[in-house]
């Protein structure tokens, strides 16, 4: 287990543990970072029944338990926060509150414990944030959370921007180790397929490679699997792509659509889960598994910078209007005071 206290030189107020299950995702890098610069924090990492310990030495320090997904670990952590009389809250980020059979997908789709857990944790928190509006229905679909709030993730607009000039490229962002099933949710397969009617333009995929896809999924030429980037890797595609892609069966909020958005990309996505949230009039939309729609969709995109206003530059307004890294800061930093008055 990770387990370490860090402070910056102007926090003050109540005591945050930052506790999470395995990977340290970039959106919980973001609000580690965000909770750094305003509180004295203490960031647990639970890996296994082992790290309870630790668990328990955080929880007793802290004021706050501030616990990502509503996953196995964080049952613990609601428990044992109010063993020692501390506030709870959960951000519910998606997959812990989703219910996708279809998709084998999702918390709620696993066995009966699996649901218990998530369901006890939602329940028990003090209070619950959804990243989205549709993950905050979600959620009050399976549980009865005695406090729940949308507060959107955050994108950095100032790193992700517009840089040099637009290629005639179309992008998507898969998750690094994505199962077949997940190619599918993703609608890689879709965005694939739909290369081949568009021949004229260059398609990427981000995050696999060709091992990551079934057999059936038959590779174009203009299609390059560029396998995992790093942040700066990312961007420099971003700023090359004309039109980035997230055709997913549903995404509660789709956070590498909202940077390409930043980076001025032309959406188009599904209407599913948080994406009509994300995009609303600045991009163009298919529906799911629909490869022509897509190429449809896509050729249309390419084409849009004669549009006026441009939707390119509509994309980054928007994010910059809604989705901007210090919104969330400053509405996570309210919540935790809510909790924690006078502290």
């Amino acid at each position: 287990m990770k387990e370490t206290d860090s402070k910056s030189e102007t926090a003050s107020g109540p005591r945050i543990a930052l506790i999470y299950y395995s990977s340290l995702s970039s959106f919980i890098k973001n609000d580690r970072d965000i909770l750094y610069r305003h509180f004295p924090l203490r960031e647990v990492n639970i890996r296994s029944s082992r790290d309870m310990p630790g668990l328990a030495r955080a929880i007793g320090w802290c004021d706050l338990s501030f616990i990502w997904f509503a996953g196995k670990h964080a049952v613990p952590a609601v428990v044992l926060s109010k063993a020692f009389s501390k506030r709870s809250m959960i951000i519910a980020g998606g997959y812990d509150v989703a219910f996708e059979p279809e998709m084998n997908y999702g918390q709620f789709t696993l066995g009966w414990n699996e649901r218990a857990y998530a369901r006890f944790a939602l329940n028990n928190a003090d209070a619950v944030i959804a990243v989205s509006k549709f993950t905050k229905g979600e959620a009050l679909k399976r549980s009865n959370p005695r406090n729940i709030s949308v507060v959107y993730n955050g994108i950095d607009t100032a790193r992700f921007r517009p840089g040099g000039r637009k290629e005639n490229l179309v992008l998507t962002v898969a998750a690094k180790g994505s199962t077949k099933n997940m190619v599918r949710l993703k609608g890689v397969d879709t965005f694939i397929g739909a290369a081949a009617y568009i021949p004229e333009a260059r398609f990427e995929v981000v995050g696999l490679m060709e091992e990551d896809l079934s057999e059936e999924v038959n590779i174009p030429e203009n299609v390059d699997l560029l396998g995992p980037l790093d942040q700066e890797q990312l961007i420099d595609r971003y700023q090359r792509a004309k039109v980035c892609c997230q055709l997913s069966f549903v995404e509660s909020f789709g956070v590498a659509l909202a940077e390409a958005m930043a980076c001025g990309c032309v959406p188009v996505v599904t209407q599913k889960g948080a994406l009509p949230e994300i995009v609303g009039d600045t991009g163009f939309y298919v529906p799911f598994g629909d490869v022509e729609r897509a190429a449809e969709g896509i050729r249309t995109a390419l084409k849009s910078d004669s549009l006026k206003p441009d939707l390119s530059e509509k994309a980054r307004d928007r994010m910059k209007a809604h989705f901007i890294q210090e919104k969330r800061e400053k509405e996570l930093i309210q919540a935790v005071h809510a909790l924690c008055p006078g502290l």
